[in-house]
């Protein structure tokens, strides 16, 4: 049997072929079983393992789809995605990859004699307007971004083909991932991982947006630990509500900046420059910075402990040493 990761070159998606090949070594429990792990992306994926083979193509493309969904395909973890801000710019480009290609990918699991388990990477931008100082897993969706509409969409999609029984679906939001590694991209967020990233190595970052502006936010290392521990979980126990918020931090800028003082001296902090930008901080302002995760922490999931901890967390990550 195959796993297919579709975004598997990107930067989380190749960090989650990597914990599922770790999680079938260490044979964890309802773990879907699986002898190869297929990535679907524009580029190949850069996990050197003979288990992991790589197709290029976009999650918009029938003839990719038709090569990576069959038979052998048991299970699928959707993290392919056109990013917020890219887009909120290319409408059209958005509405391509993130619904047409949420929607083709369950087209072509449809057609699968047995249906698989299908996650769904979505993310906080689903919700928007009107919502409570707690936001629960059953909160009405009023996005007010073009991203957020369309993770959406993909959202009820996937529930409807879980209910139809085309696929075991699991829907998955994410936190605002800190801190990515690379280069910043397109994502509206991409600001919240350079004000960290780029200073600890001792190059200037700006902020864009206000420095109290709530967020949501959480490590790569919990994330992909609560992607692969919701992959493992008995989907009995979500029932019907097969979304789940995942755990994260409330934090702003102003206090990502503390942390990184304390971690890496006030020299590190005076690199970011704020820098409004209205365009940005209309789209991160619209998101909500404060979940209730009781009922993810029920199913044993579990964030990190504070942004000191991401912090230190990006330090081992890239070998940095901490101060003494």
């Amino acid at each position: 049997m195959e796993i297919l990761v579709t975004g598997g070159a990107g930067f989380l998606g190749a960090r989650l072929v990597a914990s599922l090949l770790a999680a079938k070594d260490a044979r964890m429990p309802g773990l879907p079983a699986f002898d190869r792990i297929v990535s679907l992306d524009l580029s190949p994926c850069p996990i050197p393992d003979p288990r992991v083979e790589s197709r290029l193509g976009g999650v918009e493309e029938a003839d990719a789809l038709a090569q990576v969904v069959g038979p052998q395909t048991g299970a699928v973890f959707h993290l392919a995605a056109v990013v917020s801000g890219q887009a909120e710019a290319e409408f059209e480009t958005g509405m391509r990859v993130n619904l047409d290609g949420t929607r083709r990918l369950l087209d072509a699991c449809r057609l699968r004699a047995e249906r698989p388990l299908f996650f769904f990477a979505s993310s906080l931008a689903v919700f928007g307007a009107d919502c409570p100082p707690v936001v629960p897993d059953d909160q009405v969706l009023r996005p007010r971004s073009s991203y957020g509409t369309q993770k959406a969409m993909g959202e009820l999609l996937v529930a409807d083909a879980s209910r139809r029984g085309f696929v075991d679906g699991i829907v998955g939001r994410l936190p605002t991932v800190v801190v990515r590694l690379g280069r910043p991209n397109a994502a509206a967020s991409s600001f919240a991982s350079s004000i960290l990233r780029e200073p600890m190595a001792g190059e200037p970052a700006v902020c864009p947006v206000d420095l109290d502006l709530p967020l949501w936010i959480g490590s790569p290392e919990a994330t992909l630990r609560n992607i692969v521990a919701l992959a493992c979980l008995d989907r009995a126990r979500l029932g019907d509500r097969i979304e789940v918020n995942l755990p994260g931090i409330e934090t702003t800028p102003r206090a990502m900046l503390a942390a990184l003082s304390a971690a890496c001296g006030p020299e590190a902090a005076s690199l970011v420059a704020h820098r409004p930008d209205p365009a940005i901080e209309a789209i991160v302002a619209s998101w909500p910075s404060r979940f209730d995760t009781a009922r993810a922490e029920s199913l044993g999931l579990h964030g990190d402990a504070d942004v000191a901890a991401l912090v230190a967390a990006h330090q081992r990550a890239m070998g940095l040493a901490a101060p003494v």
